[in-house]
């Protein structure tokens, strides 16, 4: 298996030249390309199983809560009240979990075009897929171009939860891609997407946050650090139809008690705000 060599898992990539993420594999669960890609789950010796796409990591039963619930409960919590919501990719699950934690949703709709990635998360990585059989989710395998084409003015929060700009995935960081979202929102509504690391791509998030400025009355760049993913941290792209969004201040804010009770283990209220503090080359860099 040309993914794994002397008992190691690499991440090697063009994009993220000259460095890659190695795990130690205790045992290959799955391995079989789909009709979109090659899809991998092993045992990790010390981050649990392990789901990989086409060469890249996806999550790790150790350390996915911290992107899953950010790029989930920040937009979630910039909303006053979201009651409808539409994950775009997302197989895996981990969005829709998150998402049905919130009591004032009545519906999920997740749109994911490759059935060979729910299928094998229900199988090997039931955890993070435990939501899959809420009544509030509604499921389309399909293609989520198409899927917002015919549902304009419908969602509260969308979230994009992506691969890398590698291939097909490369159209979902273009401006048309979030004139789509923007179309597919109510009014007052928000998105998120995967929005790639300040340490290696950061030319790409200046371009993604110049035309969704002049697309969204409200568009910001927030992180979170994950041991798994390249550099050790990832971004995420939040924009609001709504000018009086404010994304450094959750529009609802929980106490520990009520962060404790929905489950969490990276996200509070006070994270939130503090997922907007950008480091100095960075903010530099947006700002200009």
């Amino acid at each position: 298996m040309d993914l794994i060599r002397n008992g190691w898992f690499s991440e090697i990539n063009n994009l993220w030249p000259g460095q890659a993420m190695s795990i130690e594999v205790e045992e290959v669960l799955h391995h079989e390309r789909s009709d979109y890609q090659d899809v991998l789950v092993f045992k990790s010796k010390t981050y649990g199983n392990v789901l990989v796409l086409d060469g890249v990591i996806q999550l790790t039963e150790r350390d996915e809560f911290s992107y899953q619930e950010m790029i989930t409960h920040l937009p979630m919590f910039s909303h006053p009240c979201p009651k409808k919501v539409l994950i775009i990719g997302g197989g895996d699950g981990g969005v829709v979990r998150e998402a049905l934690k919130h009591e004032c949703v009545e519906q999920v709709v997740q749109c994911e075009i490759d059935k060979m990635v729910i299928d094998v998360s229900k199988k090997y990585l039931p955890q993070i897929a435990a939501s899959y059989q809420s009544p509030k989710l509604y499921q389309h395998v399909g293609d989520g171009f198409a899927f917002m084409r015919e549902h304009k003015n419908e969602f509260d929060v969308i979230i994009t939860d992506s691969s890398d700009p590698d291939g097909p995935a490369e159209a979902l960081f273009e401006e048309s891609y979030y004139q789509l979202m923007k179309d597919a929102l109510k009014e007052g509504g928000i998105i998120s997407t995967q929005g790639e690391c300040m340490w290696l791509h950061l030319p790409l998030i200046k371009k993604m946050i110049t035309f969704n400025r002049q697309l969204f009355a409200r568009a910001e760049y927030a992180f979170t650090t994950i041991p798994t993913y390249p550099s050790g941290q990832i971004g995420f792209m939040l924009c609001s139809k709504n000018p009086e969004t404010k994304f450094c201040t959750p529009a609802r804010s929980i106490t520990e008690a009520e962060a404790d009770a929905m489950g969490l283990k990276y996200y509070s209220s006070d994270v939130h705000q503090a997922a907007f503090v950008l480091p100095r080359f960075v903010k530099k860099e947006l700002s200009s």
